[in-house]
């Protein structure tokens, strides 16, 4: 199975450089609705419902203290990894979130109850490291 850093490889060869936060975002999009349509998880690595959204700590540690990533901060990854059916999942968020910028990208999924769920009575700002479990996931992002 691919892992999340592969995925991050495969978005930043299609889309080009981009913040981290966009980055997060981009790939807790893949993961959630490859899981509404196939019921598969891209990767196994889970997401914790950060102040700023969802985080990925296992990409996090990859690219902490940078702003900006490129394909090759994240040399270890394998984007020939991923399957067609998995790029074609990949291609289609892109094409639906790719150009929001990451602010966006934060308050959508600030709107939305899988974050919400994990988050939980944690104050606005607060860390945590609750996990956006991939059965909300997949159950939200099935629903609509």
């Amino acid at each position: 199975m691919a892992d999340i850093v592969d995925v991050a490889k495969y978005i930043l060869e299609q889309k080009g450089p981009m913040s981290t936060w966009k980055l997060q975002k981009l790939c807790y999009y893949s993961q959630a609705w490859a899981l509404a349509w196939s019921g598969n998880p891209l990767f196994n690595e889970d997401f914790q419902a950060w102040s700023n959204g969802p985080v990925c700590y296992e990409l996090y540690k990859l690219h902490e203290g940078r702003f900006m990533v490129d394909k090759d901060t994240f040399d270890c990854g394998h984007s020939e990894c991923l399957s067609d059916a998995q790029k074609r999942n990949i291609d289609t968020v892109l094409q639906d979130y790719g150009d929001d910028d990451a602010y966006q990208l934060r308050e959508q999924t600030h709107s939305e109850s899988p974050w919400i769920i994990a988050r939980g009575d944690t104050p606005a700002g607060e860390k945590s490291k609750a996990i956006v479990t991939k059965d909300s996931m997949g159950e939200y992002y099935g629903s609509l």
